[in-house]
């Protein structure tokens, strides 16, 4: 029985078509993978099964069925109905999807009070259930916790728990592991592979491939709108016809292989360290906690000019809270940061902003950082005057040209508001606007996390050439084993605040000496591996 089964669905937002002719089926005890690159409609495509197409969107479909059910005519109130009992939905927004002001507990449980006769007792036992078996802990179904005390992890743990507690027949999954360590996203994944083996349908949409290689009975792949490849999974990824999927597999990894182990291959070499007296970035013991919990815990490290160290450790372990000290973000309780042997953390404000263009950030959603109503332009007019000016008139216009061009943006795009690119095309121009102030140091945080894998080769590409072409030295916090591998030369691993392993990449992941190291290894390879070696597998 096809628990999902759509054919001819199109979709058009503001006047123009952005999902042409699809047809999914998801089949009940099967993974069905939808891949492509940003923009392709695989989101859209989603939704619109599902009732959920953005206000104005125009959804014309030949047939649309949900567990059996023809849903083409359905109500917001049948929809209702439908979700959390047949369909489970895992959206995207992680941080944004749980009501701030509900406790946790309560909203995981919503399913169960909506759609089923359980008793009060019944449903807590259920949730603490569920809690558990994406690894969070089962006191959260009672204790009032709120969506703002969780790290972004255990809120898309939590996500995942609210749609498989009422044992739908279909769940959609969009992004699941996006921004979450291997761990973390090994736990999510077994936790959908039960419902799977429990008889659901899943549909996964996802950028990850070597995700899709381990987990998936079949692909779909989406280019433009369109379905343009779809099969076995062994099938499409060992011989795939489309330039679209080949572009695909080709960046995600060896062709044929889109799953290469994290040892293979050697390292690209890097650039010597630059001259000069020390270290651009010098950090000698940092310390940090809320209240008794201690997130930084006595971190030091050198960094030179021109070099890369990759940050990596589990959820929680401490590396934003690092980051945003390192940014002056944040002061420490202990500890100091020197920028090229001057004091930079702790510093008075005051003392530090003549300073700030010396130290950039590039975050894992930039979109969340541009004002709306600018511009594109405006946005780097901004960042190159330091605020100072409010447009991009006269002397700036060509730095602004320069600045779009360096990083592979086509200046036409200067008209254009931030929130009508594509992520891949946001991400550069949040490295631009890092760029503008010709800073010596970068702290990017999760910068490719979200990003689908032809995009995600293309921004790695681009901080290799400015690394290599600016002499620039950055800070890569990354749960991506497979891009911190890439980028850094050497590697701090943190867990609970500290570093257990510092070293060079190739050191650390080819001969780990902690076990903390070694056990973030195999949970990426497992995650990659997937349940194809499992007894119970199909």
């Amino acid at each position: 029985m096809n628990v999902l089964d759509i054919h001819g669905l199109t979709v058009a937002i503001g006047g123009r078509t952005v999902v042409q002719d699809v047809a999914l089926r998801v089949a009940a005890g099967e993974c069905v993978a939808l891949v492509g690159a940003s923009g392709s409609g695989k989101t859209v495509t989603a939704r619109a099964a599902l009732g959920l197409s953005a206000p104005g969107s125009a959804v014309r479909v030949d047939r649309l069925t949900v567990t059996g059910l023809d849903v083409r005519a359905f109500s917001d109130r049948r929809w209702r109905s439908v979700r959390g009992s047949r369909v489970g939905y895992v959206g995207q927004e992680a941080l944004g999807a749980l009501d701030p002001l509900r406790p946790v507990g309560r909203e995981v449980a919503d399913t169960l009070r909506l759609h089923t006769e359980m008793t009060a007792a019944a449903r807590v036992e259920a949730v603490r259930r569920a809690l558990t078996s994406v690894g969070l802990d089962p006191a959260i179904a009672t204790d009032g916790r709120l969506a703002g005390t969780l790290s972004g992890g255990m809120r898309q743990r939590a996500l995942i728990a609210a749609a498989t507690v009422g044992r739908p027949a279909l769940v959609v999954a969009d992004e699941p592991t996006t921004a979450l360590d291997a761990g973390v996203a090994v736990t999510v994944m077994e936790q959908l592979r039960a419902a799977q083996l429990a008889g659901a349908g899943l549909l996964v949409i996802t950028h990850d491939l070597g995700l899709v290689a381990g987990w998936a009975d079949r692909v779909v792949v989406m280019h433009e709108g369109r379905v343009v490849e779809e099969g076995a999974v062994a099938a499409v990824f060992g011989a795939p016809q489309h330039d679209a999927t080949r572009a695909l597999v080709r960046a995600a990894g060896r062709d044929g292989d889109p799953t290469p182990p994290l040892a293979a291959g050697a390292s690209v070499a890097r650039p010597e360290a630059g001259p000069g007296p020390g270290p651009v970035l010098a950090v000698e013991g940092l310390r940090r906690s809320f209240g008794e919990v201690p997130a930084v815990d006595g971190v030091s490290f050198d960094l030179a000019r021109g070099r890369v160290l990759g940050v990596i450790g589990a959820s929680g372990s401490g590396k934003t809270t690092l980051a945003r000290i390192l940014l002056g973000l944040e002061e420490p309780d202990a500890g100091t940061v020197t920028l090229d042997g001057a004091p930079w953390v702790p510093l008075d404000e005051r003392d530090r902003r003549p300073l700030r263009h010396r130290v950039a950030a590039v975050v894992q959603d930039p979109g969340a950082t541009f004002d709306e109503r600018w511009s594109v332009e405006r946005v780097l007019a901004d960042a190159f005057s330091d605020g100072t000016e409010r447009s991009a008139r006269g002397s700036l216009d060509a730095r602004v040209d320069a600045a779009l061009e360096q990083v592979g943006l086509d200046p036409t795009l200067r008209r254009r508001s931030p929130l009508t690119l594509s992520g891949g095309q946001r991400q550069r121009l949040a490295i631009a606007r890092a760029l503008a102030t010709s800073p010596e140091v970068i702290v990017l945080d999760e910068p490719v996390t979200a990003l689908d894998a032809t995009v995600q080769d293309a921004v790695l590409s681009l901080l290799e050439r400015l690394r290599d072409s600016t002499g620039v030295a950055m800070v890569f916090v990354s749960h991506d084993l497979r891009a911190v591998r890439r980028m850094a030369d050497d590697v701090l691993v943190v867990h609970e605040g500290r570093v257990v392993e510092h070293g060079p990449a190739a050191s650390v992941f080819d001969r780990p000496t902690h076990a903390v190291t070694a056990r973030l290894l195999r949970a990426a390879e497992r995650l990659a591996e997937g349940p194809r070696s499992d007894a119970g597998a199909a």
